[in-house]
């Protein structure tokens, strides 16, 4: 049971609960005027701050995240059957919403022997992470243990603390208006003791429809559709890319490290650069070899014969002393030819050695260059392998993904038959488990139409249908009425009651509920008195608690009708005093 909820701030207005029923009543005053309201009391506040106190998110929009609160350390004192004393108390604010204090360490286990072994003081403060303090809430006040996929604390708290905040009171089977059916019904389904393993199976179902659904759009998108592709495009792709990783890897297999890879390498480009130089010297010893031949062939003896004709025809006779010079200044440009002759000789035969030098020199270095290319074509360096390597590993991370997308691609061709017959296979399970929970069915009826007619009365047929429907399993309550919406919120009110009575007799939930003065927006005064007075009967017959806020003119009209357990309201009355009638003693 919830025992007290309180602050550290002394103006806030702290709240003691008994066993039994507990009214929270939001008065006026008289001094209220006709601006005056009851609506900024704190009603809602005080639900908002059990769900913060029993481990709910946060968000900068979140009531203790608020400036004027968030510096408030809150504390909820509740009973705790594992503690020491069986009592606990948390403390949480709204600065560091996710630490949560406890009075103790209630994750202790064999406390006496772990005091004595270790000289702990157990009954110290500690501090624990909010999302551990939820997984002590499912374990300690709903019996989960182990794995639950499907099942939330959080969720099922919500269904014994509706929020208002959450339009938790529009729907008797939904705390929250985007709540999947498959989700409601299975939290539902373990609290009434029902095979929550099967409802929650249509979680998975659902998944993979959500998931078709996106698939087929995103294919019907020409940029996604690239990314998706189809079976046929893929397999084919699959293929050619695993026979590049099976070329990679044999190449990887037959790699052989040189040693020496890099001097050979150099010693392979020293020996083109030397080729390259000998060609250029070549080149330029055949073009002077060319100019030498030339140069030969230009060099002849000079002919002075025409001398003596022309003399001759100038009536001039040369003398003996004349004729011995001439042929003097002719022997000597005789020898100077001959001269220039053998000279240029014996340079064409030095460029011909030197030619012939190189061509043997290239010889050499070329059949040295074959060998040393060759070394470098049968293997590599090490650099070179660990390229290769990351190839191979980029390439097979390829097919991966297209494995991946392969699977993506699978799952949206997939025949809708295969879900459908998942579908109808869980449904004939759950109907069959149905069957076989005749008990549990029935106990959650019963309980549930002796409560709808302690308000109606006996001619209105109520009871809860329990169906294996094709998306989730249904939880119907039903109760002939108008449709209006008090009728409709004390449908809520019954259903409510049945599952937090079902649950805790069963161990798979707390002995308490709580409800929010919206709960009895529109109801008759006949039916608020009843569900009041059949709400105490029914917590002090379970052993169990029963939380309410309502607004002071409520409570009158269901006293006018006869209601006397006014010894039932909170000594703490919330008003409609602007400064300090709240809840918080202060307004924000």
């Amino acid at each position: 049971m919830l025992r007290r909820l309180s602050a550290d701030d002394p103006r806030f207005r702290r709240l003691d609960f008994a066993p039994g029923l507990n009214l929270l009543v939001a008065d006026t005053t008289e001094l209220s005027g006709e601006q005056d309201s009851r609506n900024g009391t704190g009603k809602s506040s005080m639900v908002e701050l059990l769900h913060f106190l029993l481990g709910a998110r946060t968000d900068k929009k979140s009531l203790p995240a608020r400036k004027a609160l968030r510096n408030i350390a809150f504390s909820l004192d509740l009973d705790w059957p594992a503690a020491p004393g069986g009592r606990l108390s948390v403390t949480r604010t709204g600065t560091r919403p996710e630490i949560v204090r406890l009075s103790q360490d209630v994750e202790v286990e064999g406390t006496a022997y772990r005091d004595s072994l270790f000289d702990i003081d157990i009954a110290s403060p500690v501090d624990i992470p909010a999302a551990r303090w939820t997984k002590l809430i499912e374990e300690g006040l709903f019996g989960l243990r182990g794995e639950h996929p499907g099942l939330s604390g959080r969720t099922m708290l919500s269904f014994l603390i509706r929020r208002v905040s959450s339009h938790a009171f529009n729907t008797p089977t939904r705390t929250y208006g985007q709540q999947s059916e498959a989700d409601a019904a299975a939290n539902l389904a373990y609290l009434l003791g029902l095979d929550w393993k099967l409802a929650a199976g249509y979680r998975e179902i659902s998944a993979r429809e959500a998931t078709r659904r996106q698939l087929r759009q995103a294919v019907n998108d020409p940029v996604w559709g690239r990314i998706v592709g189809s079976t046929s495009e893929l397999r084919g792709q699959i293929t050619l890319a695993e026979q590049e990783v099976w070329r990679l890897e044999e190449q990887i297999k037959a790699f052989r490290v040189v040693p020496q890879y890099e001097e050979l390498k150099r010693r392979a480009d020293e020996i083109d650069h030397s080729i390259r130089a000998l060609n250029s010297r070549d080149a330029i010893d055949r073009r002077n070899l060319s100019d030498l031949r030339a140069a030969v062939r230009d060099t002849t003896d000079g002919d002075v014969r025409y001398l003596e004709s022309v003399y001759r025809e100038l009536g001039i006779l040369l003398g003996d002393q004349v004729r011995r010079r001439f042929d003097d200044v002719r022997g000597f440009h005789e020898s100077i030819v001959r001269n220039r002759r053998r000279y240029l000789a014996e340079e064409i035969e030095t460029i011909e050695a030197r030619l012939a030098d190189r061509a043997t020199e290239r010889e050499g270095l070329g059949v040295e260059l074959q060998r040393v290319l060759r070394t470098l074509d049968e293997g590599g360096a090490l650099e070179a392998l660990t390229a290769l390597q990351q190839a191979l590993a980029q390439k097979q991370a390829s097919v991966e993904a297209l494995r991946h997308r392969y699977e993506a691609a699978q799952t949206l061709e997939a025949s809708s038959l295969e879900i459908k017959a998942k579908r109808v296979s869980l449904q004939r399970a759950l109907t069959d488990d149905l069957d076989e929970r005749a008990r549990q069915t029935g106990e959650a009826t019963v309980l549930f139409s002796e409560f709808a007619q302690r308000l109606y009365g006996s001619g209105r047929q109520a009871y809860l249908e329990f169906d294996a429907g094709p998306s989730s399993l249904r939880i119907i309550p039903h109760v002939d009425s108008d449709d209006s919406r008090g009728i409709g919120n004390m449908v809520i009110f019954c259903f409510d009651l049945t599952v937090a009575v079902v649950a805790h007799r069963h161990g798979h939930g707390p002995d308490f509920l709580v409800h929010d003065s919206h709960l009895f927006d529109g109801v008759d005064d006949r039916q608020l008195r009843d569900a009041l007075d059949l709400a105490a009967e029914v917590v002090e017959r379970e052993g169990m608690q029963y939380i309410a806020t309502l607004n002071s003119d409520d409570l009158e009209k269901a006293e006018r009708k006869g209601y006397a357990d006014i010894h039932r309201v909170l000594p703490v009355r919330l008003t409609d005093a602007y400064e300090d009638g709240g809840l918080f003693g202060f307004r924000f």
